[in-house]
This record gives C-alpha cells, sequence and structure tokens, in this order.
C-alpha cells in the first residue's frame, strides 16, 4: 500500500482536530460577539470546513499521486505546507488569542495561498484544481464575515 493514503489523511486529520480544538475552547468568547445575521452557526461552519478536509485532502493525494515530480510539484506541496500553517494561524489568531485585526490580515494571506494552489493545480488538471473552488469560496465569505464581525465589535 502507497504511505501516502496514510500519510495524507493523516495530516490533514491533525490539522482539523488542532483547529477544532482550539475554535472549541474559543466558543465562549465568539458567543460574546456581536454577530451578523449572515453568520452561520457552528454546525454549519464545522460541516463546511469537514467539507473542505475532505476536498482538501483527496486534492493532496491527487497531487503527490499523479503529478510529475519536477518543480511546480514541489512549489504545490510548499504551498500546501504554507496553506496549513495558515489555516491553523487563522483558528488560533481568531479563537486561541482573539486578536480580530491580526486574523483578517492572516485570512487574506489564506486566501491567497488557497487562489495560488488552485491556479498552480489547475495548470496541472482542471479537475482536481476544481475541488479547490469551495475552499477558496468559503474562505472569502470567512473574510468578509471577519472584517463585519471585527466592525460590530469594535
Amino acid at each position: 500500500m502507497n504511505p501516502s493514503y496514510i500519510v495524507i489523511p493523516l495530516v490533514a486529520l491533525t490539522v482539523a482536530l488542532i483547529g477544532g480544538n482550539i475554535t472549541s475552547a474559543g466558543m465562549y468568547w465568539y458567543e460574546t460577539l456581536t454577530l451578523p445575521e449572515i453568520a452561520p452557526t457552528g454546525s454549519i461552519i464545522g460541516a463546511v470546513w469537514i467539507f473542505i478536509y475532505i476536498t482538501t485532502t483527496i486534492v493532496a493525494l491527487l497531487v503527490w499521486n499523479r503529478f510529475p515530480r519536477d518543480d511546480k510539484f514541489w512549489q504545490i506541496i510548499g504551498l500546501f505546507v504554507i496553506n496549513a500553517a495558515l489555516n491553523a494561524a487563522w483558528t488560533f489568531v481568531f479563537f486561541g488569542i482573539n486578536s480580530l485585526v491580526t486574523s483578517i490580515i492572516i485570512a487574506v494571506l489564506l486566501e491567497v495561498s488557497v487562489l495560488w494552489l488552485l491556479f498552480k493545480i489547475r495548470s496541472v488538471s482542471r479537475p482536481t484544481a476544481l475541488l479547490l473552488y469551495p475552499y477558496a469560496i468559503w474562505v472569502a465569505f470567512a473574510i468578509y464575515l471577519t472584517i463585519v464581525i471585527t466592525n460590530l465589535n469594535l
């Protein structure tokens, strides 16, 4: 059996569990904020992130197992690492240390990393890149929502 089918999902699961634990610990603070009416419930947010982690894991597996091992491949792998770090950083900054303004900056960087991944992957496989569109859309929505929450709570 190819070890990537174990390692890549385990990495994704680890990032998701760390993020989930930080989010759970910060929910009390989050519930004290003034939220806009468009703010989704925690269960919707959780369901969307589960979907995003699953699709991103599939993309990582496709890249690792089907893309040629050229410079572009290693750039994509590096982008996955940067993306995971930014994803974890946003969760820590927003839910862990409750810094709204800094979380906006990190969310924008996260969106840039998702779009960069999408375009790099798209140049090799458009169907694989399509799996990242929900992630890009969700992060764009999260940026908007974070800006609105910040403005409501200053």
